[in-house]
């Protein structure tokens, strides 16, 4: 989801940085968001292609191929989008977990260096609360503990596969995604207020040291986005 929230100022910080080309997947068509990130740097080819990441897998290769077939090389995927109402169990699976792994294992076809591809690097969208859940919203934090861990052995598989892959773990952010929730079985009804009186970031903040993080480009780093500030998290084994 390249148009919202997170995703649209880090889709900004991106162009600034100056890539060839950033392509933008989301559900959501944003012509005006879209021009503007078009404005920001004319070295950057900014095209969009509509896509709801809980298409089936066969879906996701077929949009890609038409994506490759432009592009010729692709060198980085953000899997970013992400919903948070626990009262949708399956619809937050589909999106924060299913989705991402569904993505992740299409561009391999294109990627894997067992069937020559060129490998390339992953960076998914997680959230702190996958290693330090908010326990009123489980579904929405186990689902991102799930991507935290499917990160991690994304990472230790490129010997294998040539890709590499970090995960990026953003707190509490000032985004449309906190201002109103639900819990589970309305466990408690005021989360999203409670949410509220802790510390937060700007979309900005968490934006541009997502570009730092793009740029340190490690492998297998559970990377903190949190209070303005980037650090890496080590895991307990």
């Amino acid at each position: 989801a390249g148009l919202g929230g997170i995703g649209l100022d880090t889709s900004r910080e991106i162009v600034k940085s100056g890539p060839k080309n950033l392509v933008i997947l989301d559900r959501i068509e944003n012509p005006a968001a879209i021009a503007e990130l078009k404005a920001l740097n004319s070295k950057v080819t900014v095209t969009f292609y509509p896509y709801d990441v809980t298409v089936p897998l066969a879906e996701t290769k077929k949009l890609l191929t038409t994506i490759f077939g432009k592009l010729k090389t692709v060198d980085l995927l953000i899997n970013g989008a992400g919903i948070l109402d626990d009262h949708q169990i399956e619809r937050t699976i589909a999106v924060n977990f299913t989705g991402l792994v569904n993505t992740t294992t299409a561009i391999l076809d294109f990627w894997d260096k067992r069937k020559g591809g060129p490998g390339g690097v992953v960076a998914n969208i997680c959230s702190v609360t996958g290693f330090n859940a908010i326990y009123q919203v489980p579904v929405y934090s186990a689902s991102k503990a799930a991507v935290v861990s499917f990160t991690s052995s994304l990472a230790k598989l490129a010997p294998i596969t040539g890709v590499t892959a970090y995960s990026i773990n953003p707190g509490i952010t000032k985004t449309t995604l906190v201002h109103k929730f639900n819990s589970w079985l309305d466990v408690e009804p005021r989360v999203a207020e409670l949410l509220d009186e802790h510390p937060t970031q700007t979309t900005t903040q968490c934006a541009q040291n997502f570009v730092k993080a793009i740029e340190a480009n490690q492998n297998g780093a559970i990377w903190k986005l949190d209070l303005g500030r980037l650090d890496p998290v080590n895991w307990t084994k």
